[in-house]
């Protein structure tokens, strides 16, 4: 239980970030999740789950447009998508803005994280909780893509990090099935953390989606309220022609939609593979 004046994270045991809180506004344990949502004078509402910052309102864009726009525009032609988690809304609003998507299917394991986040985040799910194609599975996320008999374009895992019911959707096991579950160059991404931090983690990662697809990597992007560097993203298809597409015809793709942005773009979008050197190193060594 939070009663001081300040949130320390305690994702890393030695280093970490400190929010002062203005005020708590929801705080409670559940089965699957200790939850607190405070304000702050600057980042804005902030959700922790189990000592680990989530979302802000300040910056979410960020994380939810790198997440979804990137492997939808390297595709091209996304019918039927997966949220794996994302409880939070900020995926599948992003989602939503694509009219060409014709079906959503979003499975968070805890509904509380969806019902606070509608009264506390509202602007993250801007009412896409209400869009007719989305139908929502209240399962845990390994379950269901071992049990779903569904195929997809695209599954995006907005998992928590790999700690307590958030690990399973970091095993080989998962990985596996979502490869199973995709249509043919169908793709999957990921939250995988910050690699200053988190190196073991992504390169375990690593290891288990070379298992499975032919063309795995990772991209980034920066998120201020993430501490330690640098958001990584995973990605793994079987078409190793989808990345590709040059910079004019994924402009074009980008223009089509007629959609805006507050930070992806398609500079942004290509630049975001180029990975410095530490961190293509050791990947290589994996």
């Amino acid at each position: 239980m939070i009663n001081e004046k300040i949130w320390h994270e305690k994702l890393h045991r030695h280093i970490g970030q400190y929010f002062s809180i203005d005020k708590i506004l929801y705080q409670k344990k559940n089965k699957y999740h200790d939850i607190v949502i405070f304000q702050n004078s600057i980042m804005g509402r902030i959700m922790v789950i189990d000592d680990v910052l989530q979302t802000t309102e300040k910056d979410e864009f960020i994380y939810h447009e790198m997440l979804t726009h990137v492997p939808i525009f390297y595709h091209g032609f996304i019918k039927k998508v997966l949220i794996v988690g994302g409880g939070d809304g900020g995926i599948l609003r992003e989602i939503c803005r694509h009219n060409s998507i014709e079906n959503i299917t979003m499975v968070e394991i805890d509904i509380n994280v969806i019902e606070l986040c509608k009264k506390f985040f509202p602007r993250h799910s801007n009412n896409a909780y209400k869009d007719p194609r989305l139908k929502i599975v209240i399962d845990n996320g390994l379950n269901f893509i071992k049990t779903t008999k569904e195929k997809f374009d695209l599954i995006i895992s907005d998992s928590t990090d790999p700690i307590g019911c958030g690990n399973d959707l970091f095993l080989s096991e998962f990985y596996l099935h979502c490869k199973n579950h995709l249509f043919e160059n169908g793709i999957f991404v990921g939250q995988n953390g910050i690699f200053f931090l988190q190196k073991n983690n992504i390169n375990q990662s690593y290891k288990k989606l070379k298992k499975y697809f032919n063309d795995v990597s990772f991209y980034q992007a920066t998120i201020p309220s993430y501490y330690g560097g640098a958001m990584m993203f995973s990605w793994g298809t079987d078409n190793m022609d989808l990345r590709k597409i040059n910079a004019t015809n994924l402009e074009q793709r980008i223009k089509n939609t007629q959609l805006s942005f507050n930070y992806y773009n398609s500079k942004i979008h290509i630049s975001s593979f180029y990975l410095p050197e530490y961190i293509v190193n050791t990947l290589n060594k994996s």
